[in-house]
């Protein structure tokens, strides 16, 4: 494939609207994108606005989120046919450039599995209902990891006990921020009903509590009315993998992100759904208790709960037009 690729309004609207279809936290967004048409360079700049300073004070999540959205638009630029580069804080003098992806080339070959990452992007939904249980096979588990380690992040899938002591560390950070007013207060902001700003976490997406009370889903079930509150029972032996990278800056952070998007993705191909347990994440003991003894590196930056299930529901987006720059 090769010769010149117009980046017009149609282009443009894809690009976006696949960027926008990544997780965040809460469902907060956390971007805006800009394009620089004399250079054909879309930046992607973090959105302070839309920031969740107590469950994210040092804005570990919020680079994540970001560039979990810098992977699917990376990935929807390999589709559309480009080679596009992509550079992580390309500007010291910009620290709310997170990213810039140039897309001034054309693709000469095909990204192997491009095709397949890009229809997942549309169907990767977190899914906060119970799984089967069925055990995800080892070929696809060592397709996962082999994601990870393409954005420079390891992931990790551990032992019936080792993920036993995460189930618990993430149990533990459940009670505190259930304990904290600040955090529910913060967490109460972010669940929408009715008609609301497209973004946060509908109501109808929160899921039921685990009647054995021993999976512990960042579902903000605890914020329903209790005549409201439904409980189902969940898998046994939860599938949870670690993502951790080597060092623990906000590079590092966007290169998490990175690697949960294409993780997620390449499990939706393969039909695994996920949800996502950040809560130990969130309290600096608890995430220096969640790195495995003995096991390098020694940042975790996420817990992934994977297994088969539901689909799951979208949640809403903000419109392309919301998020994209006036001066682009």
């Amino acid at each position: 494939m090769s010769g010149t690729l117009a980046l017009d309004g149609e282009a443009l609207e894809t690009l976006i609207s696949a960027a926008i279809a990544a997780p965040s936290i809460h469902n907060s967004q956390p971007w805006h994108f800009r394009l620089r048409p004399d250079t054909s360079t879309l930046e992607v700049r973090a959105a302070r606005e839309r920031s969740v300073p107590v469950a994210d004070p040092r804005g570990q999540a919020m680079h994540m989120s970001v560039g979990a959205a810098v992977l699917n638009l990376r990935v929807a630029a390999w589709h559309l046919g480009w080679e596009p580069q992509v550079r992580l804080l390309p500007d010291p003098a910009e620290p709310d450039l997170f990213a810039s992806v140039g897309l001034d080339t054309a693709a000469t070959v095909r990204s192997p599995g491009t095709e397949n990452l890009y229809q997942a992007i549309w169907h990767r939904h977190s899914v906060r209902a119970p799984f089967t249980g069925d055990p995800v096979p080892p070929a696809v588990r060592d397709e996962l990891v082999a994601a990870a380690r393409t954005e420079g992040a390891v992931l990790h899938l551990p032992g019936r006990e080792e993920t036993a002591r995460l189930l618990e560390l993430t149990a533990e950070a459940e009670r505190r921020n259930s304990a904290d007013e600040a955090q529910r207060t913060e967490s109460r902001q972010w669940v929408r009903s009715g008609n609301v700003p497209p973004y946060g976490i509908p109501a109808r997406a929160l899921g039921p509590r685990d009647r054995t009370g021993g999976l512990p889903l960042r579902d903000f079930e605890t914020l329903r009315p209790a005549r409201h509150r439904i409980s189902a029972t969940f898998e046994r032996e939860p599938c949870v993998a670690v993502l951790a990278t080597q060092h623990d800056g906000p590079e590092d952070w966007l290169r998490a992100g990175l690697a949960l998007e294409h993780v997620l993705l390449a499990a939706t191909v393969h039909g695994v759904r996920a949800s996502l347990l950040h809560q130990a994440v969130e309290w600096s003991q608890l995430r220096l208790a969640a790195v495995e003894p003995h096991r390098s590196p020694g940042h975790v930056q996420m817990l992934v709960r994977l297994g088969y299930g539901p689909e799951g529901a979208p949640t809403p987006r903000l419109p392309v037009g919301d998020v994209l720059d006036p001066d682009a």
